[in-house]
């Protein structure tokens, strides 16, 4: 029987494929390495262990990956790495299902940290009411003008172009984000995107 907690490693370039195997091998995880999209989903994958996948690879791009995965019904936990990320594709990624969104070069720490999450998650693994109740509470907290830069943030813009459109100066932006992150308890734009997506879903008070 294959190991529940395996992890399939999907990268195209052979160098980050081996490293990052390594990396969790070294950490007492199992791992099956996938140099495609195609190859993974050909492999035909139990809804076993989770995924961390590359997003930008020839053939099948990441996302496309989470389309087709969804379509399956392949629910596995899914991590995306990218070496260029942008606020727009990790809003889409995680409205695909992706449980998280991670930035290359990452801290080894982290990636390891993230897998064991992903791996942690049981049965039916998409986000429950209780944890999109409690992401809607800590940016309930936010002021308006914290919630202002925060859409901004979301849609993928600049500090300056926030700035400009809310007429405030960049310093002034800089301080409303590092606030509504200190609020939302995040580390990163990714988290915080994540976050609020969470706060979308959680149900309607009664």
């Amino acid at each position: 029987m294959p190991d529940e907690r395996t992890v399939h490693i999907i990268e195209d370039d052979p160098a980050v494929r081996e490293s990052l195997a390594l990396l969790l091998k070294g950490d007492s995880l199992p791992v099956r390495l996938y140099a495609s999209a195609p190859e993974f989903l050909e492999k035909n994958p139990e809804p076993k262990g989770c995924v961390v996948s590359d997003i930008v690879m020839p053939g099948m791009t990441g996302l496309e990956l989470l389309e087709e995965m969804k379509s399956r019904r392949v629910l596995l936990p899914t991590i995306l790495m990218t070496a260029y990320a942008d606020v727009p594709q990790a809003v889409k990624a995680m409205k695909l299902g992706a449980v998280d969104f991670i930035e290359k070069p990452f801290d080894d720490e982290l990636i390891v940290s993230l897998v064991r999450s992903a791996l942690a998650r049981r049965g039916d693994w998409r986000v429950g009411d209780a944890e999109a109740l409690a992401a809607r509470e800590k940016l309930g907290g936010l002021s308006v003008r914290e919630r202002d830069v925060l859409a901004g943030l979301l849609k993928g813009k600049l500090n300056k172009t926030i700035a400009f459109e809310l007429g405030i100066s960049v310093r002034t932006v800089e301080t409303h984000r590092a606030n509504l992150m200190a609020k939302a308890e995040v580390a990163s734009l990714s988290e915080l995107v994540r976050m609020s997506l969470l706060a979308e879903s959680a149900p309607a008070a009664s």
